[in-house]
Parts: C-alpha cells; structure tokens; sequence
C-alpha cells in the first residue's frame, strides 16, 4: 500500500497586503499544486490558511516518496551504429556512454522506420523530503507580487519580511532552510494575546491549536463567514441592516487574526451630508460597515472590526467614535462649500484641466459630447436641448472639493449639486448614470438622457485615443478603452437603441477633426469595438463563427445584428439545421460550378417536370 503523510508548511511574516492576501493565499495553494504534479507526488486535497502574519498549507496524504519511473532512451539507428564489419561507430560507442553501460548491453527496437539501439533503466523515487522546500520555494516564486522587498543583509526578497518557518512532514521536522531561516515546529499566536511561539505536534493539530490556544483564526472563509455574522448580528440589535460588500469583508477579514465586531454611533447632524459621501467615509478610510435600515436610509451607526478581544470593549468603541466625527466634519464642510455655488459655475476651470495633450481640455471634450450628443438625441427623439445640458454639466463636479476628496463619487455628486442648483430632473439623473456601466457587470443607464450622455462620452473617447495612435495593447490600456468598448454595445444591445455604430464613429471622427485627423480612426474603432462584440457574446456561450456569420452581412446596427445572432442561435438548435445547411452548402457549391453564386430572379416553369419540383 502506498505510504503517505500530511504536510504542513508555514510561512511566517510581516501584515500582509489585505487587499492581496486572498489571492496571494490562492496562488500559494494553485503553485504548490502544480510543483507537487510535476514532481508526481499525489494527496488527496490542498488546504489553504491566510492571516495577516502567515501563508500556509496543509496537504492532506501526500506520497512520501516518488513513484519509480521506467525511462527508455532511442540511440542510433542500426544501421547507423555498425559499419559494414560489424564493429560499432562512435554515434554507438557515444551513446553506450552517455547511458553509462557497455554496448552489447544495449537492446534493440524494432519499427516501422527501421531498428534501433534503446537503453531501458528504472529511475527510483526520490523522497518527498527532500523535494518539498524547493518546491516551497518556487510556488512562492510565482506568487502575484508586482513588488518585492528586502531586509536585512540578504538578498532573499518577498511581499513582506518573513519571520519564520514551520515545515511538518507527519510529526517529523522538514530539514531544510527557506529565506535564510531553517524550518521548525513551532508557528506564532496573536501578536497581543499569544505572542509566544507555539508548538505544533502534527499538521492535522495546526487550525485547532492557533484557534484554541493562540487566540488565532488561520482559515480565511471561516474567520469571513464570523465577521458576516458578527456583523448582521450588530445591525439587527441596531434596528438596522449592514451594508456588507465583498471586497470590504475581504479585506477586513485580511486585517484581522481575532475578530470582534463592535457597534458605534455617529451625530446624527452628519445626515445632512449625502449618505454616499458618508458610505465612502466609513467604507474606504475607516473600514468600517455602515448600517442602513430596511427602506435604504442610513443610520447614524457602524460597525467596526477589532483584531483583538479588548478587556474594555468601551474604550475600542470610543477612539473609533473620536476618529470618524473629523473625517465626517470634513465632508460636511466640503458639501457646504460647493453648494455655495451653482453646478455651472465650476465649468470655467474645466479649460484648466487637460484631458488629453493632443485632444485638448476637458471644456472642449465637453462641447464635443455635447454635439455628439445632440445628435443622437435628434435620432431617438430625445430633447436636444436637455443632452446639450447634460453634457455641458457632465464634468463639474470634477472641480468641487468633494470630488478631490472623493473621486470614486463623480457623477453621484454631479447629480446632487445639479438638483440643488435646479436643473431638469433628467438632466440631474444623466449626471449620475453617465459612467456607467462603471465595470463588468454594472448596471446600465435607465434614462434616455443617461444613454445617450454615456454614448457621447464613451464615443468621444474610443475615437480620440484611437485618432492619437495609443491604441490599447495585451498589458496597457489607460483610457479604459476595452470597458468604453464594451459599455457602448451593451448600451446599444441590451437597452436597446436601433442607432448604427458606423454612422455615430463618422459623426464623432467629424467632431474631432478641429484637433485631429480621426476618420481612419473611425473605421480602426468599429473593427475594434466588434472584436469585443465576438466576446460579448462568447460570455454568454454563443460561438464566434456563429457571431461572425452574422456579421459577414455587413449589418452595422448593434442591436440589430443581436436580434439575427439570436435568431440564428435558434436556427442552429432546430433538429433540421443540420440539413438544411448541408443542402445550402450544396447549391451553393453547384452554383459556383454554373459560374455563379446568385439564383436567377426568374425560373422555368416549363422545367418542373418531378412533382417534388
């Protein structure tokens, strides 16, 4: 019976990046995988365990040695090998030493091709101990680190300092060193509740000892899935429900070892403040939780996660209390300030700012989407008058002090000063819905005006870059131009517009031409913006041939070339498809024998004789 082992490995570290430690626990996991696979050293499962302080793994019944490996090495032909006496060449004489036996011990292979000279030998196993920190040592190699560091006098780099090593093999120390640092038994607690180190006897102990005695949770899912809870716990209590979005769970979860949820509370005058500038506040500086009640209106209460379990939970409580009313107060000075001006009265300093050397200013891109987007108002029926607003208003909110607190809060802040300042209801929703989709998957504009304003912008931009030549590349793409791409068909698609893509690239090429010569460019971005259409539709499982039979009619039309994908789609699944492209396939194929490709317009009725015909 094969004999196996648990294996334990632990790198001990500085805090970890959180916004990386899950993908970095991930990677570590995947690289190992892949070393243990190509040394063909089995297990049954790979566990990943990611704290601030460590990256670790427990593989479960990994072999404890490599298998044997039959190896056979072809020499020479034959014929090659002995000359006409029957005395061997030096290509048999080479090859006899390079396998390290005489040659008449050498055997012969016989084949299609000819006979030949092999070499058969068994290769035994090497243990798996003697494999495993090397293998350590590349799987950490490979990990996602865009910077490494150094410290010390060593040369040795990774994400963070690393403090020690735990390596069990069974119950057996691993030998070996990693960073300097020989492996051991030993791992470490909490930095504030266990700092001493801790013994582990074998792998299988590891979780249940740092949980039990060190005051430390090493699995990422389970210490996330006690945050979430904690959390909606506290929030209930609260008269409330907790505003819980993935990537801040994630990395509070890769900030904590030992988590303790607390509720704390805010003036409740800091309503008055929009709720988004709030969120912002406590989500991306604090890292904090906000909590909202059912109908969607914020309470004057977060939470916040301790990574310790503090003898005077008060105290935690109060200093985070302390440090959320400045930043609170800033933003309400912010608001106030800028709503002692109309949206309008920030578009001046819009000619201050360059978005684009060749390109111009962020006024003159704005009076380009604001032409661009009176044009495919005029083309839906939409007031022109109020997509000429939009776009005149659209990059305001830029130049208020809110926005250079809070960038991520352009647009949503453009909507609010609009509606303080008394513009039409759809030019204020525009405002907000002009970015998106802000990524894959987002939502899309509900608003006519919101379209077409995220139409304008989108197109200006494709255009622009295009027309400058910095065209996106495999590993560079500054302007978002595959998201512009993207978000401008699935505008197009999914609302659905029936505009023709080719016809708006022309008019935005011609509101260019002031700064640069685009009309090429219009044609490169519809080849562009279709290549993503081919993947558009590959995410939903519709092949590219059946995409590009489509689009071989020349259709132009976005959410017309859909509506024929989908139709085709559907012609595809139908049991007689099958044949009815076969019998396709066939005329056309007797066509081009007769020296065409079209039916004539007219036939013969004289020569239906068949009662099939």
């Amino acid at each position: 019976m094969e004999e196996t082992q648990d294996l334990l490995i632990e790198i001990g570290t500085e805090e970890l990046p959180p916004t990386a430690l899950r993908r970095l626990s991930e990677a570590f996991a995947e690289g190992f995988d892949d070393q243990l696979a190509q040394q063909r050293l089995s297990h049954r499962g790979i566990q990943p365990f990611a704290t601030p302080r460590r990256l670790a793994l427990l593989v479960e019944a990994l072999q404890t040695r490599q298998p044997d490996q039959e190896m056979v090495r072809r020499g020479p032909s034959v014929q090659a090998a002995f000359d006409s006496s029957g005395q061997p060449t030096r290509a048999a004489e080479g090859f006899a030493r390079s396998c390290g036996v005489e040659i008449h011990t050498l055997q012969r292979e016989k084949t299609a091709k000819g006979e030949w000279l092999v070499h058969g030998e068994r290769r035994p196993g090497r243990p798996a101990t003697t494999l495993i920190l090397a293998m350590v040592e590349q799987a950490l190699a490979r990990l996602p680190i865009p910077k490494r560091m150094r410290w010390g006098d060593r040369e040795d780099e990774f994400v963070r300092p690393v403090h020690w090593i735990l390596g069990l093999f069974g119950e057996q120390v691993i030998e070996g060193s990693l960073f300097g640092m020989a492996a051991g038994r030993e791992t470490r607690g909490h930095r504030f509740h266990h700092p001493q180190p801790l013994a582990i006897p074998r792998p299988r102990a590891y979780a249940d000892r740092l949980r039990e005695q060190a005051w430390v949770e090493p699995d990422f899912a389970r210490r996330r899935a006690a945050i979430r809870a904690q959390v909606e716990r506290l929030a209930e209590e609260a008269g409330g429900q907790a505003l819980l979005e993935d990537d801040l769970l994630d990395e509070v979860t890769a900030l904590c070892e030992w988590p303790v949820a607390l509720l704390g509370a805010f003036d409740a005058q800091f309503l008055a403040v929009p709720p988004e500038v709030l969120i912002a506040t406590m989500q991306k500086h604090q890292k904090y939780f906000p909590v909202r009640t059912a109908d969607g209106s914020l309470l004057p209460r977060f939470i916040t996660i301790s990574n310790l379990d503090s003898r005077d939970p008060g105290q935690v409580r109060a200093g985070n209390e302390r440090v959320i009313r400045p930043r609170f107060a800033d933003a309400a000075f912010f608001w106030q300030q800028d709503l002692k001006r109309p949206l309008e009265a920030f578009a001046p300093a819009l000619e201050q700012v360059v978005f684009q050397e060749k390109l111009g200013s962020l006024a003159e891109k704005a009076a380009r989407v604001g032409r661009i987007s009176g044009y495919i108002a005029g083309l839906i029926g939409f007031d022109e008058g109020l997509a000429a607003r939009a776009a005149r208003l659209a990059k305001c909110d830029l130049m208020t002090q809110m926005i250079f607190e809070f960038g991520s809060l352009q647009g949503i802040m453009g909507r609010y000063y609009a509606e303080r300042s008394g513009e039409d209801p759809q030019v204020c929703l525009a405002m907000e819905e002009q970015y998106l989709p802000r990524q894959a998957g987002d939502r899309l504009p509900t608003s006519v005006g919101g379209q077409i304003l995220s139409l304008a912008e989108k197109l200006d931009t494709l255009v622009g870059i295009f027309a400058i030549g910095q065209h996106p590349t495999g590993v560079k793409d500054p302007y978002a131009l595959r998201r512009a791409a993207i978000g401008l068909l699935r505008i197009l698609i999914e609302t659905p517009l029936a505009l023709d893509l080719q016809d708006l690239l022309a008019f935005t090429a011609g509101e260019l031409r002031a700064k640069v010569a685009a009309e090429a460019a219009a044609d490169e971005v519809f080849d562009y913006v279709l290549e993503r259409l081919k993947g558009y539709y590959q995410e939903q499982g519709i092949g590219r041939d059946l995409v590009e039979a489509v689009l071989a009619t020349g259709v132009t039309v976005p959410s017309d070339a859909h509506r024929r994908i989908l139709a085709v789609q559907a012609f595809a699944r139908l049991p007689e498809a099958e044949a009815l492209s076969a019998a396709n396939k066939r005329i056309r194929n007797m066509l081009k024998k007769a020296g065409t490709t079209r039916l004539p317009a007219t036939h013969d009725p004289a020569r239906l004789r068949e009662e099939a015909e």
